[in-house]
């Protein structure tokens, strides 16, 4: 693992990714209270342009602030050359951005497969190819936090799309912290549960009709269950200054990660249960 590492964000230029809205936007906010410096992206201008100011009535100077889709390599690279080029390399990289669908496997399209590893896989590639060699090159303490899922370790019902992804997030970050500790640089693979963010009023579930009272009900619970933006990314930026690899947003990931490392029965079990639940719910919602 990496020898040293961020202990505190003052003065620091941090790159957080997915800024305009959710645990981005949380974490921008958090970061600018700790007196970061920071570059901010996203692709909602408008959400960014006021995250922006969130960031600079709280004290914190924002280097640059671009709205741009992560799937755009170009566009990925030319803003982290401008910012490099600017800035020099960045202290921390925070990578949000991402989206979400979840379906039953029999009516996942093949554009939502599509679009879930073009955001949130090869997202997450541009972002790294765009900040890490530079970092690697700058030969100071830095961190690369990287935003997967309790569906990037779990085997969640109708999140087969999604986990492809988020799975893949893990992946990256298992292999990169070890190749990039001896650069000093700490890599944190983030694994949020539920997040009562924006995204949960417009995710996308395959064949339901979200004005259904079931689903309504549906997302009631799972509101009462999640953190907010602000816990996730308080839990984030202290995995980071903590130097943890997995960091959790809520005890229950932490759980399951563990039973099915230590004890597969239960979590087989636990992975059964839940998924039973989840198709009663959907016979009375799905064709």
């Amino acid at each position: 693992m990496s020898r040293r590492r961020i202990r505190e964000y003052r003065s620091k230029v941090c790159v957080v990714t997915g800024a305009a809205s959710g645990i981005g936007r949380s974490t921008a906010i958090r970061l600018a209270r700790e007196g970061a410096r920071l570059v901010l992206t996203d692709r909602d201008a408008d959400g960014l342009a006021s995250a922006e100011q969130s960031c600079r009535d709280a004290g914190a100077p924002v280097l640059a602030g671009e709205a741009l889709d992560i799937t755009d390599h170009d566009a990925v690279l030319g803003f982290g050359e401008r910012v490099i080029a600017a800035h020099g390399a960045p202290d921390a990289v925070f990578h949000v951005a991402g989206n979400s669908a979840w379906g039953r496997p029999d009516l996942l399209e093949h554009r939502v497969w599509r679009s879930m590893v073009e955001v949130n896989l090869m997202g997450t590639v541009h972002v790294v190819e765009a900040f890490v060699p530079a970092m690697m090159t700058a030969g100071k303490p830095s961190a690369l936090a990287l935003v997967s899922s309790a569906a990037g370790l779990l085997g969640l019902p109708w999140h087969a799309a999604y986990s492809a992804a988020k799975f893949g997030i893990r992946g990256i970050a298992e292999v990169l912290r070890f190749d990039l500790a001896p650069y000093d640089i700490g890599v944190h693979l983030v694994c949020p549960g539920g997040v009562n963010t924006p995204l949960v009023e417009t995710i996308e579930i395959a064949g339901v009709d979200r004005s259904m009272p079931e689903v309504a009900r549906t997302v009631d619970q799972f509101r009462r269950h999640a953190v907010t933006p602000d816990e996730a990314a308080e839990k984030m930026l202290e995995g980071v200054r903590k130097g943890r690899y997995i960091v959790y947003t809520s005890p229950d990931v932490r759980l399951g990660f563990a039973a099915q490392r230590l004890a597969p029965p239960l979590y087989n079990l636990a992975m059964t249960l839940l998924n039973r639940r989840i198709t009663k719910v959907g016979q009375g919602i799905l064709p």
